[in-house]
C-alpha cells in the first residue's frame, strides 16, 4: 500500500501538473514601478491601493490578464504575503506534525493534479502575475505559481475532505411588491472563518478587464476569485456551499467559475451556460442576481449534477447551505444535510425575517444580515451557526443591481459600517484618481450596529478567548481556575457549546456529577446540529449510568 501511495504522488501526472505554465508569449511581462503616497495608498500608473476611513482596502486594476495580475500583485504585495503567512499558520496549527504536514504537501500535489487543465488560461495567466509577488518564505511547500494556483482551490478542497461545507453562508433575495422601491435587491453574509487574522485586510477589487465586464469583488491578497461580486450590467454573483461527498480529484475551483460568470454574464441564461461548461469537484450552490432580468436564481452545481432553482409566484428567493432544485429531490447526501446540519434553521429564520417586512431595503437587508436571535426571537446564544449573523463572518454584503449600488460590512463581523459603493461612478472615473482617494459613496454608507457598544458584545469577545484556552485545556489535560471556568459560563450563557466544554472539562477531571449538570443543562439549549445533539445525549447517558 506504502509502494502504492508513493507512486501516486511522484507519478507523470503531478510532475506535468507541477511544471505547467500559462503561455504568456503575446504580453508584456513588465509594468510601471508602484509608488508609495503614504502606509495605505500606492499607485501604479492609473491603477491604485488604498485604505478607506473603515478599515477596508480598495484596489483598482485595469488592462489584459498579464496585467492585472502583476499589477495586483505589485499593488497589494504586502496583503498577499500577509494572507499567505495567515493561511500556512492555520495549515501548521491544525497539522502540527512535521512528517505529516511532508505527506499533505505530497498529497495536495497529488489531489490537484488536473487543476490546471481545468482553469481557463486567461485566469491561470492572472495568477502567474501575482504569484510573481509570492513571498519567497514557502518555496519549501511548491514553486509561487503551483502554490497560489492551488490556494484557489483550498475553499474546495477542505469543504471536499473535512466537511467544511458546514460554514453557514446566508443569502436572500427580494424584488417587485417586495421590496421599497419594487427594485431587485440582494443581502447575503459570507460564514468562511481561517482565524482572526485572516479576515483583517478585506479588498474590495475593482476589476476593468481588457475583455468582459468591469466588475467588483469582496477578495483577499493573492485571490482572484469571486465569493462575492457585482458587474457593470448589474449582474451580481454570490456562493453557498453545499453537501458534497469526497472527490477523487480537484478540478475547476468554485471560485474561477464565478469569476467567469461575472466577468462575462450579464443574464441569468448566460450565467447558467458558462457554469455548465465548468467540472466542479464540490457541491455549490450558485446565487445569481440580474438587473437585466430583475431578479434572482440558484445554480446548483456538484461533480455528477446540474440543477437551476427560481421561484414561481413570489418576489423573494431565499439560500442557505441546501439544495432546492428538482435535480437534487432525491439525493440522499442533501436530505441528510437539511435533516441534520443548521441550514434549514437559518432558511428558516429568513423566511420569517423576510415575512414581517413587507417593503425591504437596503437598512433593512443589513439588519436582517445583523440578526443573532433565532426562531420567534429565541435566545440561542452569540456564535450559534443557527443564526443568521454567527459572528464570525468574514464579510456581509448588500446590492441594488439595477442601481449598480453595493454596501460591503467592514470589520468586526457584520457589525462595523456598511460601506456603500456606486460602479456607476466608479468605473467612468475609477482610472483617474491620482490621489488615489476612497472611491465609497460615503453619504450612503449604513451605520454601524449599535451591539458594538454593549456589555454583551464584550462578553462575546472575552467568551471568545476563553472558549480557546478551555479547548487547549482539554486537549492538554490541563488545570484551569474554577473562577475561569465561571467567568465564561457567564460569557455566553445562551450558548450551548459553553455548558458542553464546562461538562467536557469535568468530566475528564472526573468531576462526573458537576459535568453531568453541565450536560443537561447544554441540553437545554437550542443545539446546533443532529451530531451535536447526539454527542451531547452520548455523555449524558454514560454519566446517568453511573448515577442512578
Amino acid at each position: 500500500m506504502a509502494i502504492l501511495v508513493a507512486n501516486l504522488l511522484t507519478s507523470c501526472g503531478v510532475k506535468k501538473s507541477l511544471q505547467d505554465l500559462p503561455d504568456i508569449s503575446s504580453y508584456k511581462t513588465e509594468i510601471q514601478a508602484r509608488n508609495q503616497l503614504s502606509d495605505s495608498t500606492f499607485i501604479l500608473g492609473n491603477d491604485f491601493l488604498t485604505k478607506n476611513k473603515q478599515g477596508i482596502w480598495e484596489l483598482y486594476v485595469s488592462g489584459n490578464p498579464l496585467e492585472i495580475g502583476l499589477k495586483t500583485g505589485s499593488l497589494t504585495q504586502e496583503l498577499f504575503n500577509f494572507q499567505e503567512a495567515t493561511f500556512i499558520d492555520k495549515i501548521n496549527e491544525l497539522v502540527p506534525s512535521e512528517g505529516k504536514q511532508k505527506l499533505l504537501k505530497k498529497f495536495l500535489a497529488w489531489y490537484n493534479r488536473k487543476m490546471y487543465l481545468n482553469i481557463p488560461e486567461q485566469y491561470k495567466t492572472e495568477i502567474y502575475g501575482i504569484s510573481q509577488y509570492a513571498s519567497k518564505n514557502y518555496d519549501y511547500i511548491a514553486a509561487p505559481y503551483p502554490r497560489v494556483l492551488y490556494f484557489h482551490g483550498a475553499h474546495d478542497i477542505g469543504h471536499a475532505l473535512q466537511d467544511l461545507a458546514l460554514v453557514g453562508c446566508s443569502s436572500f433575495a427580494a424584488w417587485g411588491d417586495q421590496t421599497a422601491d419594487g427594485k431587485l435587491l440582494i443581502g447575503r453574509n459570507f460564514d468562511f472563518y481561517a482565524g482572526d487574522d485572516f479576515a483583517k485586510n478585506k479588498i474590495i477589487a475593482f476589476v476593468s478587464p481588457s475583455k468582459g465586464h468591469k466588475f467588483m469583488s469582496v477578495t483577499w491578497g493573492g485571490f482572484i476569485g469571486v465569493l462575492s461580486g457585482m458587474n457593470d450590467q448589474g449582474l451580481t454573483v454570490t456562493i453557498n456551499a453545499g453537501k458534497s461527498s469526497i472527490p477523487l480529484v480537484a478540478k475547476t475551483p468554485i471560485s474561477i467559475v464565478t469569476r467567469e460568470i461575472l466577468q462575462y454574464a450579464s443574464t441569468i441564461e448566460e450565467a447558467i451556460a458558462i457554469a455548465k461548461k465548468r467540472q466542479v469537484f464540490v457541491s455549490e450552490s450558485i446565487f445569481i442576481g440580474s438587473a437585466k432580468d430583475k431578479k434572482a436564481a440558484i445554480i446548483e452545481v456538484s461533480p455528477k449534477k446540474f440543477g437551476v432553482y427560481e421561484v414561481e409566484n413570489s418576489n423573494q428567493l431565499i439560500c442557505s447551505n441546501h439544495f432546492q432544485s428538482a435535480t437534487y429531490a432525491d439525493d440522499k447526501d442533501n436530505q441528510k444535510h437539511i435533516l441534520e446540519s443548521h441550514s434549514q434553521y437559518r432558511y428558516e429564520r429568513m423566511e420569517e425575517l423576510l415575512g414581517e417586512q413587507t417593503k425591504m431595503t437596503p437598512e433593512l437587508a443589513v439588519d436582517l444580515l445583523r440578526d443573532r436571535e433565532g426562531l420567534d426571537e429565541k435566545a440561542i446564544g452569540y456564535g450559534n451557526e443557527k443564526a443568521l449573523n454567527q459572528l464570525m463572518a468574514h464579510h456581509g454584503i448588500v446590492f441594488q443591481p439595477e442601481d449598480l449600488l453595493v454596501w460591503v460590512s467592514s470589520n468586526p463581523y457584520q457589525l462595523g459600517t456598511f460601506v456603500a459603493y456606486d460602479l456607476k461612478e466608479i468605473f467612468k472615473t475609477g482610472n483617474t484618481n491620482p490621489q488615489a482617494l476612497s472611491v465609497s459613496s460615503k453619504a450612503l454608507n449604513i451605520a454601524k450596529d449599535p451591539f458594538l457598544e454593549t456589555v454583551t458584545y464584550q462578553n462575546y469577545e472575552r467568551y471568545r478567548i476563553l472558549s480557546r484556552q478551555l479547548t487547549k485545556a482539554i486537549a492538554s489535560k490541563t488545570d484551569l481556575e474554577p473562577t475561569l471556568l465561571n467567568e465564561f459560563r457567564k460569557s455566553n450563557p445562551e450558548f450551548w457549546e459553553v455548558h458542553y466544554l464546562i461538562g467536557r472539562y469535568n468530566y475528564d477531571k472526573g468531576y462526573h456529577r458537576v459535568a453531568l449538570n453541565n450536560f443537561l443543562t447544554a441540553a437545554t439549549k437550542e443545539i446546533t446540529t443532529v451530531p451535536d445533539r447526539e454527542r451531547v445525549e452520548r455523555y449524558i447517558r454514560k454519566l446517568k449510568r453511573r448515577f442512578p
